[in-house]
């Protein structure tokens, strides 16, 4: 996304700054965790990639008086300890799935709730609209801010046979990803799985789970492809976007100065459009790598979409805004979008 005028000049004047600005950092500097593969700045899983370039920017940006290192594959902390871990300022940054967060703060799911979000350009509008603007204060309240909004389309992985329809998710072992995506498999006949994404190469493996709901960039990153014999693709229609947002701990971040934070939120937003082409480009290249390895893939068209729609409708939006205010509020605003 397009950084707003408030943003550049913030940027700039951190730049404008000196070295001097930044006596305030600490002295081993940021620690971005993640649980995706590690890659480089050029090659590998883009929210790796994205990381790194937001760890290289800050260096180059400050002088080299900001540093941040990047830990990737939960090499840092497990997946699930991540949110906790910034809310507590025990982690300063990361990237992870805001879904992941649902059993600590509920109103976290609406970033994969199923269908209501259809394409990246809705998703990018959440941020400076009232959904964005609602959940970010439900984040303040917690201690954790979104440094960059990152949405990412996915599909379905499966083994046994296609999941496309309603109708072929009867009888089959599947991992959605959030509480509301499992609430809409089980209306449609499917078993739930819960587990992390990068927990899902062995659960197939062993025959534990059938199909995976995930990112396609993950479809690439834990090379699936290797146990999938059929994929429901991200590139043309889906009920599956995920919010994947960069987030940094509201306590850790009000420890630097102010022209490292105007660095750090200007940085954070700049780096959005790089996180949007790079999904859309692994849409289509998750599709042409299994393709290759011999698995049969299949695109989603807008009735089927609507068919999946109707049941998360009557299932997962109804009680997600059924929770409390909060969640009816956030529900309310981001249908104000569709």
């Amino acid at each position: 996304m397009n950084m707003n005028r408030r943003q550049w000049m913030g940027a700039a004047a951190a730049l404008a700054a000196g070295p001097q600005a930044w006596a305030q950092a600490a002295a081993d500097g940021l620690k971005i965790s993640h649980q995706f593969p590690a890659g480089t700045a050029t090659e590998g899983d883009f929210r790796d990639r994205l990381c790194r370039r937001f760890a290289a920017e800050l260096d180059k940006r400050s002088g080299g008086a900001l540093k941040a290192t990047v830990y990737p594959g939960s090499s840092l902390m497990k997946t699930n300890a991540q949110f906790s871990a910034l809310r507590k300022g025990a982690l300063d940054m990361s990237l992870v799935p805001l879904s992941y967060a649902g059993g600590e703060v509920g109103e976290t799911n609406i970033g994969l709730m199923p269908a209501l979000v259809p394409s990246y350009e809705q998703g990018a509008a959440w941020r400076d609209a009232e959904v964005g603007r609602l959940l970010s204060k439900v984040l303040d309240d917690k201690g954790v801010m979104i440094l960059s909004w990152v949405w990412q389309a996915g599909g379905v992985a499966s083994r046994p046979r296609p999941l496309l329809s309603p109708d072929d998710a009867k009888g089959l072992k599947v991992r959605g990803g959030s509480r509301e995506m499992d609430m809409m498999l089980k209306q449609a006949g499917a078993s739930v799985i819960t587990l992390p994404s990068n927990e899902i190469y062995a659960a197939m493996q062993t025959g534990a789970m059938d199909a995976a709901m995930t990112s396609s960039t993950s479809f690439i990153s834990f090379k699936l492809e290797e146990i999938a014999k059929h994929l429901t693709t991200g590139r043309n229609k889906t009920y599956w976007f995920m919010l994947e947002p960069l987030m940094m701990s509201k306590a850790v971040f009000a420890r630097l100065s102010k022209a490292q934070q105007d660095l750090v939120v200007g940085l954070g937003a700049e780096l959005e459009a790089f996180a949007r082409d790079a999904a859309r480009a692994d849409d289509k290249a998750a599709a042409d790598i299994y393709q290759k390895a011999g698995a049969k893939v299949y695109d989603m068209d807008e009735p089927t979409l609507k068919r999946w729609q109707a049941i998360a409708r009557d299932t997962a939006w109804k009680d997600f805004g059924d929770r409390n205010e909060s969640c009816a509020a956030l529900l309310k605003a981001a249908q104000k979008l569709l």
